[in-house]
């Protein structure tokens, strides 16, 4: 139980890998506070810990502010905060891979010249926005008490860019690189901040981009398989290690400002 006590808030903790988080956090003692836009998603989780649900948009302030108004009133203030709401949409994304010259007679593409303008600040603004306001938010009740910690989701984008995804991976790497901003400008006031950039896990966000309806992987799935040395997709209970870790104040008291890869060995991979 070494977070008895401790108060932590999941941003996105409706999800697949931030559900794993929020439970993992509840098991070794934390009272935690599932924050999600879709509150149904958000009392499943909660409820099957007994943890504390509530809507969220973490685009909004007043939203946000309202949330931690009842954080404060039913379990105290935050002392670990996991930033994981995120996600990509389709009016970031490109059709292909490569852009051809014969592309711009192509109206049925979707190329980087047609890339929607409002897409790709919703993308930016929902990981990265997504990440610092919650932190303006709820690093308020954290400033100057002990051994508290902000854990930011990051990504393989950031290491390295996927193609069609241009919007997701700048949106990823400013998580990472605001990770590090972030831990030199709070290591003054008790507060360490550190990320996790999962790998590739199969998730409700991805599953219909990696899997075909009888099961089987897609042709973009097979590709990034191919590039993970450990050949295959990681599964949630994987990162809870590294979360762990990150979140005790005592295994990582001097550990600050670092970006840790989960991935099966894809960032070290140069393909040959």
């Amino acid at each position: 139980m070494i977070l008895k006590n401790k108060v932590a808030v999941v941003t996105g903790g409706g999800g697949v890998l931030c559900s794993a988080f929020a439970k993992c956090l509840a098991e070794n003692g934390a009272k935690v506070v599932v924050l999600d836009l879709n509150i149904d998603n958000a009392r499943k989780v909660a409820d099957s810990f007994g943890g504390l649900a509530i809507e969220a948009n973490v685009l909004d302030k007043d939203s946000l502010e309202a949330a931690r108004k009842i954080v404060n009133e039913k379990l105290g203030t935050c002392d670990i905060l996991i930033n994981g709401a995120g996600g990509n949409s389709p009016k970031g994304t490109t059709t292909k891979e490569y852009f051809e010259l014969a592309d711009f007679e192509n109206s049925e593409l979707t190329t980087f010249f047609d890339l929607d303008e409002k897409g790709i600040e919703f993308v930016f603004n929902l990981n990265f926005l997504g990440t610092l306001m919650p932190t303006q938010t709820f690093a308020k009740d954290m400033v100057g008490k002990s051994d508290t910690t902000i854990i930011n989701i990051s990504s393989m984008n950031a290491f390295c860019p996927l193609t069609k995804i241009p919007a997701y991976s700048g949106a990823k790497a400013a998580v990472s690189n605001f990770t590090q901003w972030l831990a030199v400008h709070f290591s003054k006031v008790g507060i360490r901040v550190n990320a996790i950039a999962p790998g590739f896990f199969v998730t409700d966000q991805n599953r219909a981009l990696l899997t075909n309806p009888d099961g089987s992987f897609t042709p973009r799935a097979e590709k990034i398989l191919a590039a993970t040395p450990m050949g295959r997709f990681g599964e949630a209970e994987e990162l809870l290690g590294t979360l762990l870790y990150l979140v005790d104040g005592k295994q990582s008291s001097f550990v600050n400002g670092v970006v840790i890869p989960v991935d099966g060995g894809f960032s070290a991979y140069s393909g040959v």
